[in-house]
């Protein structure tokens, strides 16, 4: 019996349905460019656990079923919580360091200076953006030891639920799980729900080896990108903003994919076609809090005026493998 058919054999899993439409509604030259806004015209989320895990949105009540009003509740009635689903989004960028307990999240423009386009950024908060990106807080209960493993039918794909045509923007979409910390069961709520110990990110960048033809066409012309073709397995490499960048210090567009003292390039957890992640997160047995992010990253080279236009769909699914089970 194979790895991967003894892990579906798994009783204990975790089933994260994250259902995202969302809309880009600017057209624009470039994913900074004009101040891009993307629109959640739908959002469900579902999230089960059974045997031996369980999930909750405030480490009081403990669900095998965790839904988007669930997430929006706690918003305000839990220390620490933001627990942002906004109605517009805009594509954003990190380079995946994390500050205090917070990923550092920047919102750039692409904008013509000096005959040229160049990046700017300015660095956002959970707690002040209303339209940058998706944030909130899960705990996560479990009787035992354990590792979620990210299955081969997770995925970020093209929402046809309003009859909208894929043009690729899903190919952009990150999410990011900070743990903010781990408990013993008996622990009080409050200590586990303000708790803010995270120091590094795990992204997932679930369409790795998909891409537009603009974006197989851009690698051929930015200088740091290999060139590649759709599908033949390949990751293109992305530089995430690490720093503000002032108007006096822009970066011009065509070295927006070298490193430099406003841009580092991003380790990210990459699917593709049929794959499966192993260890993707360990638990211990207790509680363990964390903030969970989601995002256009607008330093993917898929993210441009190609993508305008296009619904998406967040599908994750973890497996729960417990040793010696």
């Amino acid at each position: 019996m194979s790895k991967r058919r003894e892990k579906k054999n798994l009783k204990s899993s975790l089933l994260v349905l994250l259902l995202i439409a969302i809309l880009l509604i600017a057209s624009t030259y470039a994913w900074f460019t004009a101040n891009t806004t993307v629109t959640i015209s739908s959002l469900d989320v579902n999230v089960q656990a059974s045997n031996g895990l369980q999930i909750s949105t405030d480490a009081v009540s403990w669900k095998a079923t965790l839904t988007a009003a669930d997430i929006t509740a706690a918003k305000g009635t839990v220390d620490g919580s933001v627990n942002l689903i906004p109605t517009q989004m805009v594509p954003v960028s990190t380079d995946g360091t994390v500050s205090t307990g917070l990923l550092n999240m920047y919102q750039g423009t692409m904008a013509p200076i000096d005959g040229d386009y160049k990046l700017t950024a300015t660095k956002l908060e959970d707690a002040t953006q209303t339209t940058g990106y998706i944030v909130f807080d899960i705990y996560l209960k479990a009787d035992s030891n354990m590792t979620l493993t990210l299955a081969n039918n997770s995925a970020v794909t093209a929402f046809a639920g309003r009859g909208g045509t894929d043009k690729g923007l899903q190919n952009a979409a990150r999410v990011a799980f900070v743990n903010e910390g781990h408990f013993a069961s008996t622990e009080t709520v409050s200590t586990i729900t303000s708790s803010m110990k995270g120091d590094s990110s795990l992204i997932w960048e679930p369409n790795a080896d998909k891409h537009t033809e603009e974006a197989i066409t851009a690698s051929t012309i930015y200088e740091g990108l290999d060139p590649v073709v759709d599908g033949d397995g390949t990751a293109i490499p992305y530089y995430g903003v690490k720093a503000a960048i002032a108007e006096e210090k822009a970066i011009p567009r065509t070295d927006i994919y070298k490193a430099n003292e406003n841009l580092a390039q991003v380790t990210t957890t990459a699917t593709f076609d049929d794959s499966t992640t192993e260890n993707f997160i360990t638990l211990e047995a207790g509680i363990t809090k964390f903030r969970v992010y989601m995002w256009i990253e607008g330093q993917d080279v898929d993210c441009d005026n190609s993508a305008s236009g296009t619904d998406i769909a967040y599908n994750i699914q973890f497996d729960a493998v417990i040793p010696g089970a």
